[in-house]
């Protein structure tokens, strides 16, 4: 039974051809790596196979011996490389290969710069590894079929990287994938089968599966050859997992050829970590440290992290089996002597197994980073940059390492210079005063915002630091990180402003003096303002600016609001408290008025300007600017 050929001829999408376009002027520093992509696909598909082949047994189709072979044809000038794993059917390589990183490419065309050295860092953060043939190649052709279908389903795809490309049904005997590059005039390079040997060496000896290639002849073998023969194949990597090798005999380079090719990444990962668990739960883990965050860091749906093997057949790699969320940016491997090989999904969510190594795992990335950061702290500043905000989210879903966590935060400070965050809660406590009892922060839309705030003013006069707090996240990880080493968080945006011993009494004694002395100020400010505040007060905490605005200590903070706002939520803005220095010039004139229409454009000039210095938005920008004109022009006036 035959089925009829359809071919059709399709066009990328434009923004996948701008990164088609990219690709092919040879952005990477290093073409070789295209070899190492293709048969890193290779064998990810074979373990597809392993893994579907546990519950369907007939998808080998009697050729369980899963192999990846690379061989050239000098005469042609192509270089094909084939497995026999899972393969793909019509719409699978329609939905894969038609598209590049479906899910990033626009994020990725947003992050172009037009530099053609910088931008060349950022192809291998997108998953665009099968594109990477088009940097030695003119022309890529891809013939595949899905194990367990039959040789008539079997579906060719070629291109030239011009802007669209073809698919059709063919005929394929055996299962999986061949993909041959008709390669440039000057990239002839690799059509020498020694230096192939020399790459696949290089990058992908590692990989459990054969890596094959013809035997090599030579002398009076080569002129005696029949060309009619068949091809003896040689495998030409180790065909040992990396991970299970002694650490004694791995070299550095090694461990960051094998994160490169697990990650698909362009870079050199921070740190690692390699251990071997015996007992009663045997296992084996390499796990890594990015030194940069990929594109799909904050895709929620965003799902591979640390690929799980059993006895080194692949199962899965969804990020939330073997690493919490807040570290989805971990890479690497783990290898289970102990688990059954038909393990699913829906068992492992329940497996103590699963549970015991994913703990441990937690404990070796926090204890590897907590390395990094007293030993290399330069390091671990990169670190932080790229992932610190991910690491924030930790608090929240890591209850009994909350205080590890927290251990590894940075901040700005009122301290600190410049717009780097570098300074540790440990750090801070160190600063702390003698008898200062609380960690004060302030959360804010931007540093500028935090540094300026009227909030601040009594603690740089008292010389207290303040954490400046401008992520997003940070409101939401401050609801859960509530102290730290017996220490407790205070936003100085919220509540009644108690500074404990530091504060002298006779400060104290002269703020119930002023909420005495200027009661009817309070209550006339508070008519005027109406519902827009739910108190007028007294303020501990302003030397230089005449009003601020708080909430009290259980509301949600204005800055919260905003955030939430912002993100489409319904989030009701608190209302807030007004408090004022009753010492500022500008009180002092507003006590002083006896014209009530005056008084209450005075009253409302103060608010708003208190709102805008929190980075509130006016709900009257024009009523605003109309009264601050009025006040400009009677100014004038009185002169």
């Amino acid at each position: 039974m035959t089925v009829e050929a359809h071919k059709e001829t399709i066009e990328f999408q434009a923004e996948v051809s701008q990164v088609l376009n990219l690709v092919i002027r040879s952005l990477y520093s290093n073409k070789e790596i295209f070899l190492r992509e293709l048969i890193s696909n290779a064998s990810d598909a074979a373990e597809k196979l392993r893994f579907e082949a546990l519950a369907d047994d007939a998808l080998y189709e009697g050729d369980p011996e899963l192999k990846i072979r690379v061989w050239v044809d000098k005469d042609a000038g192509t270089l094909t490389v084939s497995d026999n794993g899972i393969g793909m059917s019509r719409q699978e390589v329609m939905d894969t290969i038609g598209t590049i990183a479906s899910s990033g490419t626009k994020k990725f065309l947003e992050n172009l710069s037009g530099d053609e050295t910088s931008d060349s860092q950022l192809i291998g953060q997108f998953g665009v590894g099968f594109y990477s043939a088009f940097i030695v190649a003119d022309r890529v052709t891809l013939t595949t079929r899905r194990a367990g279908m039959e040789p008539e389903h079997g579906v060719r795809w070629e291109s030239d990287g011009e802007g669209s490309y073809s698919i059709e049904t063919v005929e394929k005997e055996g299962r999986g994938t061949e993909v041959t590059l008709h390669l440039r005039e000057d990239d002839n390079e690799f059509l020498d089968s020694w230096r192939l040997r020399q790459i696949i060496s290089k990058f992908s000896d590692h990989l459990a599966i054969p890596i094959e290639m013809p035997k090599e002849d030579t002398g009076a073998e080569e002129e005696e050859k029949d060309k009619d023969r068949e091809i003896e194949w040689e495998q030409v990597n180790k065909g040992i997992a990396l991970w299970m090798r002694n650490k004694s005999e791995i070299t550095d380079e090694e461990y960051k050829d094998f994160y490169k090719s697990i990650a698909h990444d362009f870079e050199d990962p921070l740190a690692w970590s390699h251990n071997r668990v015996e007992g009663t739960n045997e296992y084996t883990s390499l796990l890594y440290v990015p030194s940069r965050a990929p594109f799909d860091l904050w895709d929620r749906e965003q799902k591979h992290g640390v690929k799980l093997y059993v006895r080194r057949v692949f199962i899965m790699d969804e990020v939330d089996k073997l690493m919490p969320h807040y570290l989805r940016f971990v890479k690497g491997v783990v290898d289970s002597d102990d688990l059954p090989l038909n393990v699913s999904r829906e068992l492992l969510q329940h497996n103590r197994k699963i549970d015991t190594i994913r703990s441990a795992n937690v404990k070796r990335i926090l204890g590897l980073l907590e390395n990094m950061a007293k030993n290399d702290p330069e390091k671990y500043q990169k670190f932080w940059d790229e992932f610190g905000k991910v690491l924030k989210e930790g608090p929240a879903e890591d209850f009994a390492n909350k205080e590890r966590i927290a251990g590894l935060f940075r901040f700005a400070s009122t301290k600190s210079e410049g717009d780097e965050e570098t300074v540790s809660l440990d750090e801070y406590i160190g600063r702390m005063a003698e008898k200062q009892e609380k960690i004060y922060y302030i959360t804010a839309d931007s540093l500028a915002a935090a540094r300026n705030s009227p909030h601040l003013e009594i603690f740089k006069k008292k010389d207290i630091e303040v954490l400046l707090m401008t992520d997003r996240v940070d409101e939401w990880l401050m609801s859960h990180l509530t102290e730290y080493k017996e220490k407790t968080f205070q936003s100085v945006t919220k509540g009644q402003l108690d500074l404990g011993e530091l504060e002298a009494e006779e400060d104290k004694e002269e703020q119930k003096k002023a909420e005495k002395a200027h009661k009817k100020l309070l209550k006339g400010i508070k008519k005027a303002l109406g519902e827009k505040v739910k108190e007028v007060r007294v303020s501990s905490r302003l030397v230089d600016s005449p009003a601020c605005l708080v909430v009290d200590d259980y509301d949600m903070s204005q800055n919260l609001a905003r955030v939430l706002k912002q993100l489409g939520q319904d989030a009701p803005m608190p209302t807030p408290i007004m408090e004022l220095n009753v010492e500022h010039p500008l009180v002092e004139r507003l006590e002083k008025e006896n014209d009530k229409d005056r008084y209450s454009e005075l009253a409302n000039l103060l608010y708003d300007q208190a709102l805008l210095a929190e980075g509130g938005q006016l709900e009257d920008p024009a009523g605003f600017v109309h009264r601050l004109n009025r006040l400009m022009l009677d100014m004038s006036d009185s002169k």
